[in-house]
């Protein structure tokens, strides 16, 4: 009878940054992943709006920035996603959605999880620019406790969560969606050159069927976990070999 040593190794957990620019639809692969691997969905959006709703000190802070569409400070973002990633639920692995988003937050990350066991699989999703514009100005919320409504929900409907009304965010306005896909490009897109040298970096096409999608996203988690395994890599970077 083989004994404990013949075990195979236990699988490091997944540590997953989800890139993309507003409307590319990492909110719906975000939560696929959560459900389909166990990981906590830690979206810095739902954060900040959740302390803008609650008109909590850092909800005061940032509500202008985000009306505008502009993005919220560095340091600011360390610290929620830092102290988000410290509690006991995010330690069996998480999708973070919306951090980093400049190339000051990826090393940061980077430093918070050098020694540790896994590695960081980036996923970016790719969408052409007009349809990021078509798909954020057709977008609803709820009012309530800002869930995403199904696209093509007809009108009245209220949230199947809470029973609010689904309404459009305040910051889905035309100008301030331009304002936001362009500050994407501007300060969110140097991350590609960041992170495009890890053989852990995928790039997915997300102006597809949600499904297609799904299944690119799976292959990609499928293939960053078996570099891991042949590698017996650690820490936050694989480097892709030449």
């Amino acid at each position: 009878m083989a004994g404990a040593s013949d075990a195979p190794p236990a699988q490091a957990p997944l540590r997953v940054v989800l890139l993309g620019p507003p409307g590319a639809g990492k909110g719906t692969q975000a939560q696929l992943m959560a459900r389909d691997h166990g990981l906590v969905k830690i979206s810095t959006g739902d954060i900040l709006r959740e302390a803008v709703a609650h008109g909590t000190r850092l909800g005061r802070q940032i509500q202008s920035r985000i009306e505008a569409g502009n993005l919220v400070g560095d340091s600011t973002m360390v610290e929620i996603v830092q102290d988000r990633m410290a509690l006991d639920d995010a330690k069996k692995g998480y999708v973070l959605d919306g951090f980093p988003r400049t190339t000051p937050q990826a090393r940061a990350l980077d430093a918070m999880l050098t020694g540790e066991a896994g590695h960081l699989t980036i996923l970016l999703i790719v969408v052409p620019f007009e349809e990021l514009v078509r798909r954020l100005q057709a977008r609803r919320v709820c009012g309530r406790c800002g869930r995403n409504a199904d696209p093509g929900l007809a009108d009245g409907i209220r949230c199947s969560r809470c029973g609010g009304m689904y309404v459009t965010r305040v910051d889905d306005s035309d100008g301030v969606v331009r304002q936001r896909l362009t500050v994407y490009l501007e300060e969110t897109e140097p991350l590609v050159n960041y992170y495009d040298g890890r053989a852990t970096f995928f790039r997915i096409n997300g102006n597809l069927a949600p499904s297609v999608v799904t299944t690119q996203v799976r292959d990609a988690l499928a293939t960053s976990r078996a570099l891991a395994v042949e590698g017996g890599v650690g820490g936050a970077a694989v480097e892709r070999s030449s």
